[in-house]
């Protein structure tokens, strides 16, 4: 399968005046060499949400920065059930899995109402072949992808449950921060039983531990909406590990 996005129209999104660059593509390079990047990167697309951008197995035509809102990647278990297996913020880049093979190994959906910044891959690897500095940022973008599944994969086989939710938590609090929110009040863009499939726990379980953290004064919780309380708890209980999710 391959994802149309032929005709997305073009409203001129710079990346050497984007708030987000520290995030994405433009760390790091040369300022004369920006120009060149806000060329490549001459699309927008937005999303509503529950809406596709990529399904698993479509070519990989395009990476995709998020410039507002958030995504989930997912995957079709074998049982037919959907698996998430990450959660995307505003700032980060979207859709390198697809290098090695270059198809999506995952289906992208929007969270919430989106737009997000397109850059074609063909011209992208062809540009990072000549500016290495932005060929580094790709590179660390990819070893920080593949640092983050390891990361996962050891808190699913070695966390208790508390202690998955706490690092979701923790980590969450900490990726909002840092694009300049409030880090310790959020709406949660994702559902419950998005939570429970991303850290291999089930809904029940998952709506249980939001009510024993309430309880012992670590969160405050009504719906989708989280106050931590006791920060340093929440920290401790999470050993600070970093899942990125």
């Amino acid at each position: 399968m391959t994802t149309e996005i032929g005709r997305i129209p073009v409203v001129q999104p710079r990346c050497s005046t984007c708030s987000l660059g520290q995030f994405c593509l433009p760390v790091g390079i040369p300022e004369a060499e920006l120009e060149r990047l806000d060329a490549l990167v001459s699309e927008r697309r937005r999303l509503k949400k529950g809406e596709v951008l990529y399904h698993a197995n479509d070519d990989l035509s395009a990476v995709y920065g998020i410039r507002f809102g958030s995504l989930k990647s997912c995957v079709t278990a074998p049982d037919g059930r959907e698996q998430v297996v990450g959660f995307h913020l505003q700032g980060e880049l979207i859709g390198l899995d697809a290098v090695a093979d270059s198809h999506h190994p995952s289906t992208a959906i929007a969270l919430e109402d989106s737009e997000l910044c397109i850059a074609r891959f063909g011209e992208l690897e062809t540009l990072s072949r000549q500016v290495p500095s932005l060929q580094r940022q790709l590179h660390r973008l990819m070893s920080q992808e593949i640092r983050n599944e390891h990361q996962q994969l050891l808190a699913l086989g070695t966390m208790r449950a508390e202690e998955r939710l706490a690092v979701f938590l923790h980590n969450l609090s900490e990726r909002l921060s840092a694009r300049g929110y409030a880090a310790n009040e959020f709406v949660l863009r994702m559902s419950r039983e998005e939570i429970g499939s991303f850290l291999g726990l089930k809904l029940e379980t998952v709506s249980r531990l939001f009510s024993r953290f309430a309880q012992n004064g670590m969160i405050e919780i009504r719906q989708r909406h989280v106050k931590i309380i006791d920060a340093a708890a929440l920290r401790e209980l999470a050993g600070v590990t970093g899942i990125h999710c």
